[in-house]
């Protein structure tokens, strides 16, 4: 009995002894392994699954390295569509939009046109009406004055005292320039008062489509906008992605057209009514100078149907000034 313990107790040893070499194995290869350093050549490893991510060009901590594109970008078409130049933003717009843009450009140009043509043209006629009434006020002959202007008008002053001399004449002539008629001075200013609203009429016309421009094109530049922007909810329906890079690039297209629409009005207003005030200017200064000429008429006429001499010549003296 005592042989077969001693055995049992033998055994149970060797098995610790056994234990105890395998453990010591054991520490000896993890103190190998932890003393060999890595290669200086070898690259970091990425964590697990960062190649795959969508936006890639990541560093080793995850952050996006410079130069590579955004998630979500798109690569050249993400940044193509982040551009805020205009014809990036006219190229990239739906067709209906583009329309909407067309209309306001070619607006804007007429507009500017007309501005041009207008500003350039009443310029002119101040320039010819100031020279026109030194002439006139010079105490010349009227009928020499007429004679050297004359059938054709150059501008509307002008055509005022051609309509109204011409108007004189027909009655001197017709009555021999005794016992003219008390109707005369009648019809001389209602030959003028035509004369000055067709002249009016001529400077005015095309006014009406600045009025319109300014009025009408931010309303025409807020249809482009919302239909963009119905288009740009549209998209985020239809890739059911409602981050901002899916629904910016539609927008930004949608208010350039109404970025365009203001850049067509507001020049048009102004001119409008820079244009109107100058128009009623120079109308103010078309009535008081037939006002004036009406006046030395009716004396003419007077002194013709009075006792004097009847061969005197219409002349223009400090005394009619």
């Amino acid at each position: 009995m005592d042989t077969v313990i001693l055995d049992i107790a033998g055994a149970i040893a060797d098995l610790g002894d056994l234990a105890r070499g395998l453990a010591d194995g054991a520490a000896g290869l993890s103190d190998m392994v932890q003393a060999e350093p890595p290669p200086p050549s070898a690259a970091p490893v990425s964590p697990a699954g960062r190649e795959s991510l969508p936006g890639g060009g990541l560093d080793a901590l995850g952050a996006p390295t410079p130069g590579a594109p955004l998630a979500g970008g798109g690569g050249a078409g993400g940044l193509a569509a982040t551009k805020l130049d205009p014809m990036s933003l006219f190229w990239q717009a739906d067709i209906i939009v583009k329309g909407v843009m067309l209309m306001l450009v070619l607006a804007s140009v007429w507009s500017w046109a007309i501005i041009i043509d207008k500003v350039t043209r009443l310029k002119m006629l101040f320039r010819r009406a100031n020279a026109f009434e030194d002439r006139f006020w010079s105490g010349g002959s009227l009928d020499d004055l007429y004679d050297r202007l004359g059938p054709n008008p150059k501008d509307p002053m002008t055509s005022l005292f051609i309509a109204a001399m011409r108007e004189w004449r027909r009655a001197t002539g017709r009555e021999g320039g005794a016992g003219l008629s008390a109707s005369l001075p009648q019809r001389i200013d209602r030959v003028m008062q035509i004369t000055m609203s067709r002249e009016l009429d001529g400077l005015e016309r095309r006014l009406g489509f600045l009025a319109s421009t300014g009025s009408v094109a931010p309303f025409v530049g807020l249809f482009g906008t919302v239909w963009g922007i119905m288009n740009s909810f549209h998209a985020i329906g239809m890739s059911k992605d409602t981050s901002l890079a899916t629904v910016a690039p539609g927008i930004a297209e949608a208010l350039f057209a109404t970025a365009i629409g203001l850049v067509a009005a507001i020049p048009a207003v102004v001119a409008y009514n820079k244009l109107s005030n100058d128009i009623d200017a120079y109308a103010r200064r078309l009535e008081t100078f037939a006002g004036e000429f009406s006046a030395i008429l009716s004396r003419q006429i007077e002194e013709r149907t009075s006792p004097r001499p009847a061969h005197e010549r219409l002349s223009l003296d400090k005394a009619d000034a």
